[in-house]
């Protein structure tokens, strides 16, 4: 069970915190340039596109899980029936996210109350990166596909190629032509079209066989359907409510100053690399749960939920030390700035005991979506989102500012964890 559990983890720790990587080298090249609006602009930038993009994720996760079941019942039709219905999805969503992009960038800079240079950098940012949409989301499916298919690589090769693309590009348009946080977005967009046309590559180098067992009746097929958009819209607005929480997040730092917000950006960019670190076993859990419980294999489902919980956790100690020991120095990877620095290493401790804690429930996250049970996952983040969170949010701005909301996404953690470990006996273990 460990070998079966780290022969996908690694390839998935590997690949996630390729993703974090790239904005570390991005707020890395923008926190020399001169003044912090650059800084802000890719921190709110950003953040619209996580709140855009991650709203989606049920295009990664939902094809996981329905996938993973479908491999462990040896449903080779539906298992490219699922990729196909999530790829049609993504164009569709990628097509329509550009069409509407002058509502979605009203909407996103009325609810920002940053400083004006920091918006107009934002601005420009936004209106370059938007048309990378629909290669972004596709390759969300992709991503899922692979991963319910039990196959680690092909993520991990995706994951590589486009961010080393991501990170050459932005080089590039930087360095040789003299942008600043144009060039940034510049480069996504060129990057996630790249990695796309790879992406496709690789489907076809390894299943083009399943292209022959497509059949167009049983692929609009109304309970499969059903089943795939039921899912998919409680992961999307499990999704939505997770995004929220880190966007409201990093607003309300903008209103407390451009220098809380490169701070918190910066600490927040921690925050990314040991989750995306963490969910590498997340992911594990998402292909192992999916196959176990496609399989109706109850005795080994429940083995392989408690190694996934043994490694999970014990990485995130790892990270907590980690971070503990080496504060000073990963913020200098950061910026030049020792104001910067020394104001981040005033929070700098709710960072270092946040792997430990959030692991618990990125790993419940994994196992809610392997087992599809998408209604709990939707049902404790509205708890944990609207009765918690932004309550403690508020008392805690109000009392202690920074430290208040540093404190509000802690507890938002805390709860999620518990809320979805009180569920488990009755969706996942029956």
């Amino acid at each position: 069970m460990n070998k079966q559990i780290l022969r996908l983890a690694i390839p998935n720790i590997i690949s996630n915190l390729a993703v974090p990587l790239l904005g570390i080298v991005d707020t890395a090249l923008v926190g020399r340039m001169e003044g912090l609006d650059h800084i802000g602009a890719v921190a709110i930038g950003g953040m619209i596109f996580n709140f855009v993009y991650w709203g989606f994720g049920f295009l990664r996760m939902g094809t996981t899980g329905l996938t993973a079941q479908s491999y462990g019942r040896t449903e080779k039709q539906e298992i490219i029936h699922t990729l196909i219905r999530s790829i049609a999805v993504a164009l569709i969503a990628g097509l329509l996210i550009i069409f509407l992009q002058k509502l979605i960038a009203f909407v996103s800079f009325n609810l920002i109350n940053a400083s004006q240079s920091v918006e107009e950098s934002a601005h420009v940012y936004f209106n370059i990166r938007i048309y990378a949409a629909p290669a972004t989301l596709t390759l969300y499916a992709f991503h899922g596909w692979f991963l319910g298919m039990q196959n680690a690589r092909y993520p991990l090769f995706l994951t590589i190629l486009t961010n080393l693309a991501n990170i050459g590009f932005n080089l590039f348009f930087i360095k040789v032509h003299g942008m600043k946080s144009d060039g940034i977005a510049l480069g996504t967009v060129f990057a996630q079209y790249f990695g796309l046309i790879f992406a496709i590559l690789l489907f076809l180098f390894s299943y083009r066989s399943y292209i022959t067992v497509i059949n167009k009746q049983a692929l609009l097929h109304l309970e499969r359907l059903k089943q795939f958009l039921n899912l998919n819209s409680d992961i999307f607005i499990r999704t939505l409510l997770l995004i929220f929480a880190f966007s409201f997040f990093t607003a309300q730092s903008a209103k407390l100053g451009d220098d809380i917000l490169a701070a918190n950006s910066i600490l927040m960019q921690l925050w990314m690399v040991f989750s995306f670190g963490i969910d590498g076993f997340a992911f594990s859990a998402e292909s192992i749960v999916g196959k176990y419980k496609g399989a109706s294999d109850m005795q080994n489902l429940k083995k392989a939920i408690h190694y996934i919980f043994i490694w999970g956790v014990s990485l995130g100690a790892v990270f907590s030390i980690f971070f503990g020991f080496s504060d000073r120095w990963l913020l200098s990877l950061f910026t030049n700035k020792y104001f910067l620095i020394n104001l981040s290493l005033v929070y700098m401790p709710w960072t270092i005991i946040a792997p430990l804690i959030n692991s618990f429930c990125y790993l419940w996250d994994g196992i809610y979506i392997g087992a599809t049970a998408s209604k709990a996952m939707r049902n404790a983040m509205l708890f944990s989102t609207l009765i918690v969170f932004l309550p403690v949010f508020y008392i805690g701005m109000y009392f202690w500012q920074n430290h208040g909301i540093w404190l509000a996404l802690l507890v938002f953690m805390l709860t999620r964890w518990f809320s979805l470990h009180f569920l488990a006996k009755k969706y996942i273990f029956t």
